[in-house]
């Protein structure tokens, strides 16, 4: 195929976007809340992981995200907000990844006491000029608009109730602290990239969030708290450890990917990304974009195009035969597929491949 060839085909894009993203329709998060127990609620997988390792038994993990679903555009349902309501905290990544939560904060039951916590606070943020396509921050959805209506017990939660003071005192500004510091910081031309937990040393940091949140809503089990925390940052630490030598022993450092997650792992382990897609995998890519991507991959010697397994490997072939080179997985992280769960795949894992591609890639 030709550059100009190229071109054309991209005048079918809009189509092909629609078949980009592995939809939510239907899906379903898992757990109850358990009386007695500290109830913890994650967003999406690496903060579910994390969190059930340092709180072991002493806590009960609802994670919102089913398996097998990419968390970009997925959006929280009424018994979210129900189970939400009735635990005692609230994890989510921040940096802009889930623009639900502001308004899903303001529609918790009334007299929730929930603490909700920016896990990835304390990272170094990587700003981009890259729009992911959502207005992650100002937009209402509509079920988060009526899903009171839901509630078991028939109460009505519209975000009017009397104490909406409350939840906006409690959490609208962890929700927005990011973000907005991110902004006003950087411009309204930048975008903090919230894919931060790709990088075993951001990793850390997130770890460590989740323990002392654990530790301030459940003080009487500090102790195994610590101790659980210390044993998954020895890990997180030998795998920053393995990607720094292992990684920095290669002779290429460029790598093209579907969608701008790797900014963190790139900028911790010496990598140059070039992605297809933005900050989010459904981001809409130009023409002629993959037509200089096309030049690079064969100016720079590039032999693999690497793609994601909850997103569409479309894209990725297309400028891979373009280029006349091969694709292979290098995973974000952000979700297990079903086949993953069964076969018990994890965060150490998913980035030993990642690293193992990496090394293969960059021979």
């Amino acid at each position: 195929m030709s550059f100009k060839g190229l071109n054309r085909k991209m005048l079918l894009m809009p189509a092909l976007l629609a078949l980009l993203v592995l939809t939510a329709c239907g899906a379903k998060s898992s757990g109850s809340i358990v009386e007695g127990k500290v109830n913890v609620i994650t967003t999406f997988y690496p903060i579910y992981e994390f969190t059930s390792e340092i709180g072991g038994d002493d806590i009960n993990v609802i994670n919102l995200l089913p398996v097998g679903v990419e968390p970009h555009d997925w959006t929280p349902r009424s018994q979210d907000i129900i189970n939400t309501s009735k635990a005692q905290l609230f994890l989510y990544n921040g940096a802009g990844l889930e623009g639900w939560v502001p308004n899903f904060l303001k529609s918790l039951d009334s007299g929730s006491e929930v603490k909700a916590v920016a896990v990835s606070e304390g990272v170094d943020y990587i700003m981009t000029d890259e729009d992911d396509g959502h207005n992650h921050g100002g937009e209402a959805h509509a079920e988060d608009e009526h899903a009171g209506e839901e509630h078991a017990d028939g109460e009505h939660a519209d975000g009017e109730h009397a104490d909406e003071a409350h939840a906006d005192e409690e959490h609208a500004d962890e929700a927005h602290a990011d973000e907005e510091h991110a902004d006003e910081a950087a411009g309204d031309s930048l975008h903090t990239d919230p894919h931060t937990w790709v990088s075993p040393k951001s990793a850390l940091i997130m770890a460590e969030n989740i323990k002392e949140s654990l530790v301030a809503a459940d003080p009487e089990h500090q102790a195994g708290y610590e101790e659980r925390y210390s044993k998954l940052a020895e890990r997180l630490q030998a795998l920053d450890s393995k990607f720094e030598t292992e990684l920095a022993k290669l002779p290429n450092k460029e790598i093209v990917v579907s969608h701008q997650a790797f900014a963190y792992l790139a900028r911790d382990y010496g990598l140059s990304q070039h992605a297809i897609m933005g900050l989010s995998p459904d981001a809409e890519p130009r023409g002629q974009d993959l037509v200089n991507l096309a030049a690079l991959v064969k100016e720079e010697g590039i032999k693999y195009i690497f793609f994601e397994e909850l997103v569409s490997d479309k894209l990725a072939k297309t400028l891979a035969a373009e280029a006349g080179v091969e694709t292979m997985v290098l995973n974000p992280v952000e979700g297990l597929t079903e086949a993953q769960e069964k076969n018990g795949d994890n965060y150490f894992t998913l980035m030993e491949k990642n690293l193992q591609n990496l090394i293969k890639a960059l021979q």
